[in-house]
């Protein structure tokens, strides 16, 4: 297998690369926001998390390392350890990111293949029972 043919299989490629990693995020965020569980998580200025947020799905989802490049190792469960992170936010960031690819055109087999590969970190991140 090709180096060329091995990004091509990426979910990184198959969702169409930089820009629709890019609309995911813009998409996804103002859901976050708005949604009475998650929204009180984050911080009136959005722009800082939402950057960051693409740089990790872009790595995440078999893109370059954006991340990691500018951060380092993500450590995502470390990174969210300050936050009352609970299965019922688990439950619903994964419902805000099911709508945002819903709301951008991303067809269904492709949206459950992400939502797929999202859903064991979103569980992990949990570490309060409340």
């Amino acid at each position: 297998m090709s180096e060329n043919s091995q990004h091509e299989n990426t979910l990184f490629q198959m969702i169409g690369g930089e820009e629709a990693v890019r609309r995911i995020v813009e998409a996804f965020y103002p859901l976050v926001q708005d949604h009475e569980l998650l929204g009180p998580l984050f911080p009136t200025n959005i722009d800082p998390v939402m950057e960051k947020q693409y740089l990790f799905l872009t790595q995440f989802f078999g893109g370059p390392p954006l991340f990691s490049q500018q951060y380092g190792h993500p450590m995502m469960r470390a990174r969210h350890m300050p936050f009352e992170i609970t299965a019922q936010r688990a439950d619903a960031w994964l419902g805000c990111m099911e709508q945002a690819l819903s709301n951008i055109g991303i067809e269904p087999e492709l949206r459950n293949l992400l939502l797929q590969r999202l859903q064991a970190p979103a569980y992990h991140f949990v570490n309060t029972d409340n």
